[in-house]
């Protein structure tokens, strides 16, 4: 790669899951692919980051946010190209199509030192099923 000030650097993912790519002094860019966990019958884990929020922007497929604290669900139908902020310390996950694609934006090496996981309840399970949108069932 050339270092001059013209040039760039150009960064592709393709496969499953969770790839950072660029790296600033404070942030980090990843591409989240769809990946099995983020089926509607794999519903089971949940994630968070107490250290940073984090940027998710859909750039393709269908996608729904999920977000839960205490007894509350929330259930966001995604729109391609918007930004949709999850703060720090709230559980959160996806339920995707297979062709989902999505930009992250978070403080760098989250990934590495802050990302708490744990396995959801069968009522969180349920409740979260039954706000998902249609197009997650088929319905």
């Amino acid at each position: 790669m050339n270092n001059n000030n013209q040039s760039i650097e150009i960064w592709k993912y393709s496969h499953q899951g969770y790839r950072p790519l660029v790296f600033s002094d404070g942030w980090q860019v990843a591409i989240l692919n769809w990946e099995p966990g983020f089926d509607f019958n794999n519903l089971e884990m949940i994630e968070r980051h107490n250290q940073t929020d984090e940027v998710f922007i859909l750039w393709n497929g269908k996608a729904a946010l999920f977000v839960t604290s205490c007894e509350e669900i929330r259930v966001e139908d995604m729109q391609t190209g918007v930004i949709y902020n999850v703060p720090k310390g709230v559980w959160h996950n996806l339920v995707t199509t297979r062709n989902a694609s999505f930009f992250i934006v978070e403080n760098r090496d989250t990934h590495l030192i802050d990302t708490e996981i744990r396995t959801m309840s069968d009522g969180e399970i349920e409740r979260i099923r039954s706000k998902l949108p249609a197009w997650v069932s088929g319905g």
